[in-house]
């Protein structure tokens, strides 16, 4: 379990108080510091690169999603609760890829609340039902995206994504591991990709996974 220090990164007192009310309720009573704006959750993580940040990206001063990514890079121990309303879907898909993101709504149950908090000293992430109620309709309703790879690459691209082996991949598939590693290396050359994520990522946007299995 990681050590027990919060971020509130948050500049809503009522949001604040609540999340520190929370923190008492369920027992997590580590070191609790605030940052009203970038700068100061830059300082913050530069202190504690161990610590758990609960943000509302709406109301803190970050340019757009990769300025958050940048930030979340520099400090790869920290895990994120981003705590927020009036999320666009485009960046809850794209957060969504990142694994050390939970995501939760300003109108999420406290069980919901709780649960991200909790998951979050054990390095797991929560998706609250409601976002991904959201991502999984939008997927439904997008035409599939025009691949390169044949079907045959297409049904190892997904077990590649949901975290299978080249050699589960290949017992799976009742195949050999030097054959199924010449099906990643060409699926990397079509899709013009350099490694697992950003496959992963292609599968995601393409509709080949659905972000249910990406999830679980």
């Amino acid at each position: 379990m990681k050590s027990q220090v919060f971020i509130l990164a948050d500049n809503q007192d009522i949001s604040k108080a609540g999340i520190r009310y929370l923190l008492k309720e369920i027992g997590l009573s580590g070191k609790l510091y605030e940052a009203l704006n970038k700068k100061e959750l830059i300082q913050c993580l530069s202190e504690n690169d161990d610590a758990t940040i609960v943000l509302d990206y709406t109301n803190l001063d970050f340019n757009n999603i990769e300025d958050l990514l940048v930030v979340g890079s520099r400090f790869p121990r920290a895990d994120w609760i981003l705590f927020s309303d009036d999320l666009s879907l485009p960046f809850l898909k794209r957060i969504y890829i990142e694994k050390t993101f939970s995501i939760l709504l300003k109108n999420s149950t406290l069980d919901e609340i709780k649960q991200a908090l909790v998951l979050s000293q054990k390095q797991n992430r929560y998706i609250c039902p409601r976002v991904m109620q959201f991502i999984s309709v939008s997927k439904e309703t997008k035409d599939a995206e025009k691949t390169p790879l044949t079907s045959s690459e297409q049904e190892i691209l997904k077990l590649i994504a949901v975290g299978k082996s080249v050699k589960e991949i290949a017992e799976e598939r009742f195949s050999s591991v030097h054959t199924i590693m010449t099906h990643k290396k060409n699926i990397f050359r079509k899709l013009e990709v350099n490694n697992v994520h950003e496959a992963t990522k292609y599968a995601l946007r393409s509709g080949l996974i659905d972000t249910m299995d990406y999830y679980i």
